[in-house]
Formats: C-alpha cells, sequence, structure tokens
C-alpha cells in the first residue's frame, strides 16, 4: 500500500525517497522484517517506557487521544505513534508530547534504511523502527502504539510485554490482507494479546466474542471485554463508567460522535487494569475535554477552505472510509443537522475501499454530495461515485476538487439558510483539507 509521503525537509525527503525505492511496492504482512531490522538496530522495542498497544477497525486513533491525554493530565511525558499522518509524516511519531522535529527525523530514517539491506522492509515497517529508536533513547514516561494494520502480523505487534492492550470497534476493511469474514479479521486483531496482560476490548456479538476469547486464551492473555468486569454508559448527559474498584461520573467527551464515548471508557479501562502508571480520577476526568483527534467529526476553523462558503456556513472534516466509520458520521449528522438546513457530502475515496458500503447509511436522505478525486492517489472515480450516490437515491455530481465543489454549493446557496458541508471518505482527502485551511496537526 504505497503511502506517497513527502516533506518539505529536503534531508527527510532525501530518506523518504530511499525508502520508496527499498520498501516493496505492497503491504506483505509478517514480522520476519521487523525482527531482523530491529535486530539489527540492538532491539530497541525491549527498551520503551509502558506501552499501551491498541488495535481496532475504528476508534483505535481515538483511543489512543484519550490515553495520551489522560496520561498527560495525570502529569507523565508520553511518546506516541500512530498512523496514518494528515499533513506532515512527523505526525506518526509524537516524543514526550511533541511532534518529532526534522532533523532527528531524518537522522532516524537514515539510521534505520542503513542497515535495511538484504532484509526489504515496508514502509511501515522502516516508520515502526524509526519510532521505537526514537522513544528508546528519550526519557519518557509511557508509550501509546497504535496498531498499523490488523494486528497478529503487524509490525507493531513485535512489542514483547505491553502493560495493556485495548481492542476498539470491529468492522470490515482491509479485507484483502485480512480476509472478509468478521470472525476472522476479530481474531487478527486480538492477535496483539499478550500472556499474562490484560486484553481491554468493547462488547462484540457473540460470533465475534468467541473468537476473541479463543485468541486470548491461546495467548495467555487475560480478556476484559466491556460487560463485564467493566461497563460503560451514557446517560444524564455523563459517562458512567464502572469496574471492580469502583464508579466513575465522567464528562461526555468533547469529540462530537457518540462513538467518542466507549473510546474514551476504553482508554479508561485500559488505564485502571494496569499497575504500570497511576492515574487518577481527576487525569480521566480532564481527559475528556482535553482529547484531539483531527479529521474525525471536526468542525473546521475560519481558512480559506471554509471562507469560499457563504457567511453562517459550516464546513466538517472526517476520515471514515469504511461502512462502520460512515454509520457513525451519518447518526451524527442526522441529529445534528436542523431540516431546514441544506447538507451536502464532499466525499472521495479509495479505489480499494467499499463505496456502496459506505454510501449506505446515507441512503435516500436530503443530500447532495460531490464527488472528488484524492490526489496523489488510486481511487474510485467521481463519476462511479456519482453513479453509487444516485443508485442509493442521493442528489449527486461530480467536481474537479473540493474547492470547486465548495464553490457550486456556495453559488447554489440560500444566504439565509447556510449549507452544512461534510468533506469525507478519505483520510488522504481530510489531510488535503487540514493542509489547505491551514489547520495541520501541531
Amino acid at each position: 500500500m504505497a503511502d506517497h509521503a513527502v516533506s518539505e525537509d529536503p534531508r527527510v525527503q532525501e530518506q523518504l525517497d530511499r525508502l520508496a525505492k527499498l520498501s516493496p511496492g505492497a503491504d506483505v504482512l509478517g514480522l520476519e522484517r521487523i525482527s531482523a531490522l530491529l535486530a539489527r538496530l540492538g532491539s530497541p522495542e525491549r527498551k520503551l517506557p509502558p506501552v499501551f498497544h491498541v488495535a481496532g477497525t475504528n476508534g483505535k486513533g481515538s483511543t489512543c487521544a484519550f490515553l495520551r491525554a489522560a496520561l498527560e493530565a495525570a502529569g507523565y511525558s508520553v511518546h506516541v505513534f500512530t498512523s496514518p499522518h494528515l499533513v506532515r509524516f512527523n505526525e506518526r511519531i509524537r516524543i514526550a508530547g511533541k511532534l518529532i522535529e526534522d532533523t532527528l527525523l531524518a537522522d532516524l530514517l537514515a539510521e534505520v534504511l542503513d542497515v535495511a539491506d538484504g532484509i526489504g522492509p515496508s514502509f511501515f515497517e522502516v516508520t515502526t523502527a524509526a519510532a521505537f529508536l526514537a522513544f528508546a533513547r528519550e526519557p519518557a514516561d509511557a508509550c501509546i502504539i497504535e496498531v498499523g494494520l490488523g494486528g497478529r502480523l503487524d509490525a507493531t505487534n513485535i512489542l514483547p510485554a505491553p502493560v495493556a492492550c485495548g481492542i476498539a470497534q470491529l468492522g470490515l476493511d482491509h479485507q484483502f490482507f485480512l480476509g472478509r469474514k468478521i470472525e476472522g479479521i476479530a481474531a487478527e486483531k486480538a492477535g496483539i494479546a499478550k500472556k499474562g496482560v490484560p486484553l481491554l476490548t468493547q462488547h462484540y456479538p457473540d460470533r465475534i466474542a468467541n473468537r476473541i476469547g479463543e485468541v486470548a486464551a491461546a495467548a495467555g492473555a487475560d480478556w476484559i471485554p466491556r460487560g463485564g468486569r467493566w461497563d460503560a454508559g451514557v446517560y444524564s448527559h455523563k459517562l458512567h463508567y464502572r469496574d471492580q474498584w469502583g464508579k466513575l461520573d465522567l464528562p461526555v467527551p468533547r469529540l462530537h460522535g457518540a462513538h467518542q464515548a466507549m473510546n474514551a471508557a476504553l482508554a479508561v479501562a485500559m488505564l485502571r487494569h494496569q499497575k504500570a502508571v497511576d492515574v487518577r480520577d481527576s487525569a480521566l476526568k480532564a481527559a475528556m475535554g482535553w482529547a484531539e483527534w483531527p479529521a474525525r467529526l471536526q468542525r473546521l476553523s475560519a481558512g480559506p477552505l471554509l471562507d469560499l462558503l457563504p457567511q453562517g456556513s459550516e464546513l466538517w472534516l472526517d476520515g471514515g472510509h469504511n461502512p462502520a466509520a460512515a454509520r457513525a458520521i451519518a447518526d451524527y449528522f442526522r441529529a445534528y443537522v436542523p431540516a431546514e438546513r441544506p447538507f451536502h457530502i464532499v466525499f472521495g475515496l479509495l479505489e480499494n475501499k467499499d463505496a456502496k458500503g459506505v454510501l449506505k447509511p446515507f441512503r435516500n436522505r436530503a443530500i447532495t454530495l460531490h464527488s472528488v478525486p484524492v490526489p496523489g492517489h488510486a481511487h474510485h472515480s467521481p463519476a462511479a461515485l456519482t453513479a453509487e450516490a444516485k443508485e442509493a437515491g442521493l442528489t449527486a455530481r461530480t467536481s474537479e476538487d473540493v474547492e470547486s465543489a465548495l464553490g457550486w454549493i456556495a453559488r447554489h446557496a440560500d444566504r439565509a439558510q447556510p449549507p452544512i458541508v461534510l468533506v469525507m471518505g478519505s483520510l488522504y482527502l481530510a489531510g488535503e483539507v487540514l493542509r489547505k485551511n491551514g489547520q495541520a496537526p501541531t
């Protein structure tokens, strides 16, 4: 899966160009290459601060954001490794709370690539090795590591002994790598389970839960699903959490979407079921308002793209690109958009994603959909997306790019009822929108 990463820093770009020539043309999952690479680098994965390891189809990034917010609210310094990046490659590696600097990033990538002869590591494997090197060398109190793809054979699963593992929402995505049955995907995600390590998960239907239980038992992990030894729910404008140590009444997360409450609850459960770092209730409460996760139901602030729309318009962004994410987005806007306000979706989707499945939750809604390309990536043609949208009962048209779509919306807007606009369908498209609106993650 080509990444097309670029950097404005010439030294970083030099290493990214080296990586592009070295890496295989497609992802080949497995731990052999990352094992060999890290061995040549002195096994940095064995020298990390306490690690929280998070997998899932959707919600794993948000769970990482809540973990980071809680740990930092408790006064700890935290390393974070997530993917993909939205605007700058540096977003993937956060050292003690700050995005990695270009100089250090270039040096680390060069160090990894210099020892990679004969291994042929992938883009993600080199990035993982660089992150682990940084985290092993710079002091911090904790590490948060997000799985890249799947779990069992993901490069991050080389981690020997996390203090807690978590699995967020499960759904169908990356079927080419993980299989087409949800039970098989669940088993791959559960492959991060480690002997003696608590594995905290969401609540799943029996056929999925049973498979996770089998994998966890085989690994010797302590599987702790929501609904058993811990649980959470939202009512009376609070997130209510309980486990064997008591109950917590937490603020509802500031991040938009009902699903974020369960991502936050999973982070709380992971923190409360480990003993390496002590996180007090006050920090867990603060995390509900501190956590940030760009391009997930993000309302954009003033900038060049929002300025293309009439005054009073709203411009939202979400990188959701699979059916489960689309359901959460559709549910949110079904409740959020007043009947009298026009609602538009600017939609671009990579060619390996399920367009019909992503559009299904919006079926027969009062929405105008504007199909656009995803620059620099293999994508569904806008014409094909428009045809799929019309088949789903939506008003749909094609546009050359996001700016053209926003311009059309502005020209056809009723100034008395300014539109609400959502850009969605691809994290790569989301990154372009953040860059063009001047809101790159920091």
